[in-house]
């Protein structure tokens, strides 16, 4: 079996989005709201004023270059070989996780939940695992809403090979319980800040500490222990390459835009396919299409779109206003929406900060 790493084409018919004015930006978006029912498409660009990096920079390229995800497959499979891959992405996945569990959403976020408020994008897929939006709209990231679809799963839940599903809090906890020594390596790096650097699903680069990982250990699932069964094999609640997106998932992406009269895209390069097909989607459904993306991405090979090359944080609030009026201002949900939001983005993507090892 070989999987490969989506990617999208660099080269184009299609010359590149026209870099625009702020002041344009917010005139053209607006008027492509106004109509209202709009469906709305995110990808990672929407979290990085939340401190989380994107996957790829403004040229289209992968940002850390070194970047090997895991695939489903080599996560899941029962041999000593699953066994390490387990252990690699755990420990990972245990030091990163702090960091996604304490972001906070931005202006970006707070602008779309004030556009879901207001009735003008009653629904939002996104491609982001972080949780961002729901806090957003003053959910936890753990509560499932018809406002918010997930197109590739959250981290804020995980599950074992047979169905068991836990909070990650708990989970996190059941990790530091079974080893310590990263416990006190993580409250270390809480206190000094010199954290290691966390990629949008929640991993971090630790090859910087010549770390090896056979030493981590991933805990046994207390249920599967009840029902006589040992089992160590547990899985965040996010879709991984080389994994299908649940049938349900793919269809209700399909509904919503089907039920929206147009879509807007934000802040993705749409390199995986289970994203692009929506646009195509709505496309072939003669839906008016609108990517507000900065840099290249697989939507500049669709002819019959219209596409902004600009950050959405700079021009969302100003969107927002422009759009409802008066009641941006009247209305005290909306208001505060317009007024909340960190912005934050991480800082250069190519330091590395260095932290000692705790074997």
């Amino acid at each position: 079996m070989r999987i490969s790493v989506p990617s999208i084409p660099l080269q184009s018919t299609r010359p590149p989005a026209a870099h625009v004015s702020a002041q344009e930006a917010v005139e053209r978006v607006a008027n492509f709201l106004r109509p209202g029912n709009v469906g709305i498409l995110t990808g990672a660009g929407v979290s990085v004023d939340s401190g989380i990096r994107a996957y790829r920079g403004s040229d289209g390229r992968y940002m850390n270059p070194n970047y090997k995800p895991l695939f489903y497959h080599q996560l899941v499979e029962d041999s000593p070989a699953g066994v390490a891959f387990r252990q690699r992405y755990w420990l990972r996945s245990y030091l990163g996780y702090p960091a996604i569990r304490t972001t906070l959403p931005n202006t970006t976020h707070f602008g779309l939940a004030a556009l879901q408020h207001a009735g003008i994008a009653p629904r939002i897929i996104t491609q982001n695992v972080d949780g961002l939006h729901h806090r957003s709209l003053g959910l936890s990231p753990r509560q499932r809403t018809d406002k918010i679809l997930e197109l590739h799963g959250s981290l804020h839940l995980v599950h074992c090979k047979h169905g068991h599903v836990v909070d990650r809090d708990l989970f996190q906890n059941w990790l530091s319980a079974a080893n310590p020594q990263w416990k006190a390596f993580l409250d270390e790096t809480e206190r000094t800040g010199n954290k290691p650097r966390t990629n949008p699903d929640g991993d971090v680069a630790i090859e910087h500490l010549g770390t090896a990982y056979d030493s981590f250990i991933v805990p046994q699932c207390p249920s599967c222990m009840l029902e006589d069964r040992i089992n160590s094999v547990h899985k965040p609640d996010v879709i991984f390459f080389g994994e299908s997106i649940p049938n349900a998932i793919k269809t209700r992406s399909f509904e919503i835009v089907e039920e929206t009269s147009r879509l807007l895209i934000i802040g993705t390069t749409l390199a995986t396919y289970s994203a692009f097909r929506l646009l195509k989607h709505a496309v072939e459904l003669h839906k008016p299409v609108l990517v507000l993306n900065v840099g290249p991405s697989r939507a500049d090979t669709v002819e019959e779109i219209e596409r902004i090359d600009i950050a959405s944080g700079l021009i969302i609030r100003d969107v927002v206003r422009a759009v409802l009026g008066s009641s941006a201002s009247l209305d005290p949900t909306i208001a505060h929406m317009l007024e909340s939001g960190v912005v934050k983005p991480p800082v250069d993507d190519t330091l590395v900060q260095q932290a000692a090892d705790p074997r």
